[in-house]
Order: structure tokens, then sequence, then C-alpha cells
């Protein structure tokens, strides 16, 4: 085996591992009973940041683009854990409406997989890899953004069959 590709195989099999360790390490994590530094300890530090209007912080722990899972973790302003969610979901994805922007999806859904812009079409498609059903089947929700009011145009799910 050339070496080369033996560091990528043990990368990508040290990726999926701290993946896994990481939504392991959601699980340990209750509301009202952890403390931001034990988030951070066991998570790392957020993706990103999301400011509320109550004054907390939601931390963003996206798994994209090979996971499919975003966890949402909203610090109270006592520095505890107030809620965790995993927000890549139907009911979330049920929630995108026409004319939303760009900063109100990231809310919702988290960081996408991927972005590609089509010119011709005059859209911005965000996509994200979710849990399909059968779960063999690999499965994407696209939200499209057009490229004029930069609002949201529609969405779709889309399916590429495993092997």
């Amino acid at each position: 085996m050339k070496i080369s590709t033996w560091l990528s195989t043990a990368a990508a099999t040290i990726s999926a591992a701290l993946l896994a360790a990481c939504d392991v390490a959601v699980q340990e994590i209750q509301p009202g009973v952890t403390t931001a530094a034990e988030v951070k300890a066991r998570m790392g530090e957020p993706g990103f940041l999301h400011a509320n209007s109550d004054g907390t912080v939601t931390w963003e722990y996206s798994r994209q683009p090979s996971g499919v899972h975003c966890y949402m973790i909203t610090m109270g302003n006592n520095q505890i854990v107030a809620k965790l969610e995993q927000v890549l979901n139907e009911a979330n994805y049920a929630r995108v409406r026409d004319g939303m922007t760009r900063d109100e999806v990231r809310r919702l859904l988290g960081a996408p997989g991927s972005k590609v812009v089509f010119d011709n079409l005059r859209e911005d498609i965000w996509e994200w890899r979710i849990e399909g059903i059968p779960p063999t089947d690999e499965t994407f929700f696209m939200v499209h953004f057009d490229l004029d009011s930069g609002g949201v145009k529609k969405t779709s799910k889309r399916v590429a069959m495993k092997g």
C-alpha cells in the first residue's frame, strides 16, 4: 500500500472516530446540569455562535459534510446548558419558507455541507447530508436561494443510492 493511500485511509478513520466520539459526548450533555466549560471540554469549540434575543447564545456543532447531524446547544445566562437540539429533522425542514434569508436558514439548520451557485438558474443551493430512509440511501436536503432577491426560492431533497 502506498504511503499516501495509507495516510488518507488513516485520516478518514480517525475523522470518523472523532465524529463518533463527539456524538457520544452529546449524549452526556444534560440541560440544566452541564456547564459551558464541560461542553467545550467534551465537544471542543463550537463552529458558530448564534446570539439570541434574550441574551443567551446558541453554540452550533455541525457534523457536515460527512455526518448527518447538527447540534444546537443554547447556554443560559448562567453558563449552564438550557437546551440541546439536533436540528436536522423533518420539523425544521418544514419550517424553511420562501423569502427566508441565508442567516435565518443557517440559524435553523446550521452550516450546510456544500454551497453551489448556478448562474444559469439564478440560484445558490445549500445542501445538507441528512438521515435517509432507508439508512442505506445517502439523502440530502437542499435550500435554493434566489440570486436576485437573496431569499429562499424553494427546497428539495435528493437521494443518492449507495453501493
